[in-house]
């Protein structure tokens, strides 16, 4: 690792910080294309582009923005899935100085709307066949311009009038402190919140990376998760170009799929969630595929199951597992588990990076002892400034620097961190989390409801799948009708899996507080019955 020293950073927080580091990401990636012109930066399908020629196209997009008024601050978001043009218009943003929002494919409607205008975009590129989920511009004033990718969409300019030869953009002032992103992570009060990360915090993430990991120039990476995710955005897409490697793009995580782009293109490293291994491990196939080159492991966003690290150990010995926990608002990797340690420390996730400060706290704001649990306070380079837009927020999970994770966990003596619980009401579904009181609050709108309670059901696969409780009126409608009701409202990883009507009341304490524990027994015994 690099020499490290304190800095100040958003205007007075004290922070622990590489000494040497790239201005900003946009001289990340111009750092990348001066080492590697001619090697390949993004491969999709059979299209494969170089470094050279993926810079001469973020020049004609940075261009075309450039010309449209589109500049240093302004909100540019992204409702596109994983794909070349992703890439393309992410690096175009930074080129420029705008703030890039990438939503997921997978929201409706109604959540799109809230992104768009709390963000203030005022360009939006999306997937042509997503238009039915865009709001009327009416609700969004902001937004003066769309741009449709993969076939035509009312009311959107064609992609491919961003790709035209343009003027030179204009240069770009940001300063490392600037926001370069706002990721929306699902709130506890059923309104997402608006995660802003910096050119500075991501390169440090890169940077944390590429040390823990041990990447190396010209790594083959699989962006397997959405690329809109904190993972797809710094682990995969702006990791990979730190070293000026290439980005193996899946649209969608199939394991079979997987297993055959890894082999084809002998990708060395990705980052996937514990699902999704497993999954792999499942192919009937499995052995037939050569995956020796496939090097870095890391997984994330749910614990690793000690049955799926002995397969992989015993199937790819080659491969070295690294566990991982962050979350957006630390800019992801805040502790990975040093190589060859996972065994061993199987019950941690592993030891704070180096520009990562976690404390461990109790109710009162005091730290406690090595091994006694308390929430997580993480500080350092990587966590993000703030929210936003959202001052209220800001007050409740930040103090002087310190996010308050909402995670139960301890620190051992020997600096492993382990993680017990979740402070927050959050279900994991594959990697995808999801807060129980953002689905219960669309459930209680439907007319055959009288209240409902979402739980996480455990699930081998996944992890957990979502679980509904629902006290119903008389006339109560059918589980399909509230799927249903459900998949029109919230993105298709948070609709309910399966739903349990109740003939009486939600059980609650004498606050009046639902005892979740006790849908959780119910649960529990059905699945020994």
């Amino acid at each position: 690792m690099q020499n490290i020293r304190r800095e100040v950073h958003y205007e007075g927080r004290i922070v622990p910080s590489f000494a040497e580091r790239p201005a900003d990401l946009d001289s990340m990636f111009r750092a990348a294309v001066k080492r590697a012109p001619s090697s390949i930066a993004v491969v999709e399908g059979d299209r494969r582009v170089t470094y050279a020629e993926l810079s001469a196209t973020v020049d004609r997009i940075a261009g075309n923005l450039s010309r449209l008024g589109i500049a240093r601050g302004d909100r540019v978001a992204i409702l596109l899935g994983n794909r070349v043009a992703f890439v393309e218009i992410s690096l175009s943003c930074t080129r420029v100085g705008a703030i890039q929002v990438p939503i997921n494919i997978r929201q409706r409607k109604p959540e799109n709307e809230y992104v768009l205008a709390h963000s203030g975009a005022v360009a939006l590129v999306h997937e042509a066949d997503l238009l039915d989920q865009i709001p009327d511009t009416r609700s969004i004033p902001e937004l003066r311009h769309r741009f449709a990718v993969g076939g035509e969409a009312a009311g959107s300019d064609p992609y491919e009038s961003l790709l035209m030869q343009s003027q030179p953009p204009v240069p770009a002032t940001a300063a490392e402190d600037d926001p370069f992103c706002i990721l929306y992570t699902s709130g506890t009060t059923g309104r997402p919140k608006g995660a802003i990360l910096t050119h500075f915090g991501a390169i440090h993430s890169c940077l944390h990376y590429v040390g823990a990991f041990g990447l190396r120039e010209s790594e083959r990476t699989i962006l397997a998760v959405p690329a809109s995710h904190v993972t797809g955005v710094i682990a995969i897409i702006q990791s990979t170009i730190c070293v000026a490697g290439r980005v193996l793009i899946m649209p969608t995580f199939k394991a079979r799929a997987f297993l055959e782009l890894a082999a084809a293109e002998k990708a060395t490293y990705t980052l996937i969630v514990p699902a999704m291994y497993n999954l792999c491990l499942l192919d009937p196939e499995f052995d037939r595929f050569d995956l020796s080159a496939w090097r870095v492991g890391g997984y994330g966003g749910a614990p690793m199951p000690e049955a799926t690290i002995k397969k992989l150990a015993e199937k790819l010995p080659g491969l070295m597992l690294f566990n991982v926990y962050g979350a957006t608002e630390t800019t992801s990797p805040v502790v990975i588990m040093p190589a060859g340690e996972g065994v061993k420390h199987a019950d941690a996730v592993g030891k704070m990076l180096p520009c990562c400060d976690v404390r461990i706290m109790n109710d009162n704001g005091r730290e406690v002892a090595p091994g006694q649990s308390g929430e997580l306070w993480i500080a350092g380079a990587v966590v993000v400034p703030g929210y936003w837009n959202n001052p209220e927020a800001n007050a409740a999970n930040f103090t002087h620097g310190y996010w308050h994770s909402g995670d139960i966990g301890s620190i051992d003596d020997d600096g492993f961190v382990r993680i017990f619980d979740r402070k927050k009401d959050m279900i994991n579904r594959a990697g995808y989390k999801v807060y129980s009181v953002e689905v219960e609050n669309v459930l209680t709108h439907h007319p055959a409801v009288i209240e409902a309670a979402v739980v996480g059901r455990p699930d081998a696969v996944l992890g957990e799948r979502v679980h509904a409780f629902i006290v119903p009126k008389s006339q109560a409608a059918s589980l399909e009708e509230i799927r249903a009701f459900c998949a029109e409202r919230l993105s298709d990883y948070k609709v309910p899996d399966r739903i349990t009507f109740l003939s009486q009341p939600l059980p609650r304490n004498a606050a009046g507080k639902v005892l979740k524990w006790e849908l959780r027994k119910m649960i529990d015994a059905e699945a020994t019955a």
